[in-house]
């Protein structure tokens, strides 16, 4: 299968791909459907060679027709295979009807759907609904996708799983869960957001030989960091550098009795390359931060005064790190925020903008579901809703290069398109992550990355870490373990 392409697409813009394909440079519909049935069975044959037996269940449209001309090839391959279809074929129309017609002419075996699958069957082909569903599913639709989900065999599922919303990646009242899917022509949102992302399982991609003029890349909704493409780090370092050319990192938080958060910014600042890193926190912390790194530079201020040589000193300020709602983490916050260095702001720092806002020239706001809902004074389940809507609502009041962490963490600046991070996994749902991607992005920046692209590439060195240091298993990973990856990913 053919690498997953950069550009994501909105629903209708991967339709107007189709419709240019077909119209402007005269490859027919049919000939699309067929390709795509083509490469889903490759897929499938390479994927799971030891189902025996596969089963189609094909829907109304052309999502069907991509079912029933799969089956038909398959069928011409010696694979046993059958249909179970929730629409009479004869009410079938267009390409979707003669791929019905061609399967049936072919010896292929079908019939209706009557509550079960075939409990023999190996492999379940998905070919209900394709991308186009946008109300919730009912009646005996749900009821086929419930069984799709209760069945044993894997299922494979064509252009996207049924019920998933292509462009929010919602569940639209109940939707397959794929082991894998094929997608078709161009990736859209759903595969990445919100349900989408466990929906989906595997995700392969074949763009059925579309011509590359078909793609109008300035209507692309996101754009991805392929992981397979070397990431746009900083280049190889002169042998005479100096730690003075890499940046001054100054982490400010730790309010009283949370030092860990400062620490675990300041140490994965030094990993993604910072030349120095200055914690300035509560005074209470200080040997205790010493101790714990002494590769950090720590500083314990009492007052905002204390802070601002420090400030003066400093290539990146990285706020918000453990910083609470106190009289001192107050005091901090105000002297920090009216500094004009380019800026990482998280945590607590987000808490205090949401409640009062504060422009600031050169600024990375890094807010979880949670920290986005108060900054748009809605909440988490909104914000994840729909994703790609809240970091444009974020952008847009506070003009700010944005990072909307969560699985499949989003970036964006004001009027840019935003950049989709697919790495990552579920171990890195613990205490302390946020710090450190805070660190990573801050580090970067201070090394002379620019602004977006420093958002952009620390997500991606951030969740490539974590990937790497779960190779061992998920399950109990610590924000540390993720620091001492961070070293590898920024030399990869």
């Amino acid at each position: 299968m053919q690498a997953l392409p950069s550009e994501i697409y909105p629903v209708e813009v991967v339709r107007d791909i189709d419709r240019s394909a077909i119209e402007d440079h005269g490859i027919p519909g049919y000939e699309l459907m067929v390709r795509a049935a083509a490469a889903a069975l490759d897929c499938a044959r390479r994927r799971f060679p030891a189902a025996r037996r596969w089963q189609f269940v094909a829907g109304p449209g052309n999502n069907g027709g991509d079912a029933w001309a799969m089956a038909r090839l398959a069928l011409a391959e010696g694979q046993p295979v059958d249909v179970v279809t929730l629409v009479d074929p004869e009410r079938l129309s267009g390409d979707a009807a003669r791929a019905a017609a061609d399967y049936v002419a072919a010896g292929g075996l079908y019939s209706r759907w009557s509550g079960a699958l075939d409990a023999a069957a190996g492999l379940i082909v998905d070919g209900l609904f394709g991308s186009g569903l946008v109300r919730d599913v009912s009646g005996p639709f749900a009821a086929a996708i419930a069984a799709m989900n209760d069945h044993p065999g894997t299922v494979v599922a064509l252009d996207i799983p049924s019920g998933i919303h292509g462009d929010t990646g919602r569940a639209l009242g109940i939707a397959v869960r794929a082991g894998l899917t094929m997608a078709f022509v161009g990736l859209k949102p759903g595969y990445f957001l919100a349900d989408g992302i466990d929906h989906s399982g595997d995700l392969r991609f074949a763009d059925l030989a579309v011509p590359p003029e078909c793609y109008p890349t300035e209507r692309a909704c996101m754009r991805r960091l392929g992981a397979d493409e070397r990431l746009p780090l900083p280049g190889r370092r002169r042998r005479n550098a100096h730690k003075g050319d890499f940046g001054h990192v100054l982490v400010v938080g730790g309010s009283p009795g949370m030092p860990g958060a400062a620490l675990l910014a300041g140490r994965a600042a030094l990993r993604a390359g910072a030349g120095r890193v200055t914690v300035a926190t509560h005074p209470g912390h200080a040997a205790m931060l010493v101790a714990a790194c002494p590769e950090l530079m720590v500083r314990g201020v009492a007052d905002a005064g204390e802070l601002t040589p420090l400030l003066d000193a400093a290539t990146v300020v990285a706020l918000g790190p453990g910083l609470g709602g106190d009289d001192w983490a107050a005091a901090i916050y105000a002297a920090a925020a009216a500094a004009g260095q380019p800026a990482v702001w998280d945590a607590g720092a987000l808490t205090r903008l949401a409640a009062a806002a504060t422009p600031h020239a050169d600024r990375i706001l890094t807010p979880h579901p949670g920290e986005a809902g108060v900054l748009l004074a809605s909440d988490a389940a909104t914000v994840q809703g729909d994703r790609l809507a809240a970091l444009r609502a974020l952008t847009e009041k506070y003009r700010d290069t944005v990072v909307l962490k969560g699985a499949a963490t989003l970036v964006a600046a004001p009027g840019s398109v935003p950049w989709l991070c697919t790495a990552g996994n579920p171990g890195m749902a613990s205490a302390g992550m946020g710090d450190v991607l805070t660190g990573v992005i801050a580090g970067l920046r201070a090394q002379g990355v620019e602004t977006e692209l420093a958002a952009a590439v620390g997500a991606e060195v951030h969740a490539r870490a974590g990937d790497r240091a779960a190779h061992d298993g998920e399950r109990g990973l610590l924000a540390g373990d993720v620091i001492d990856a961070v070293r590898q990913e920024v030399n990869a």
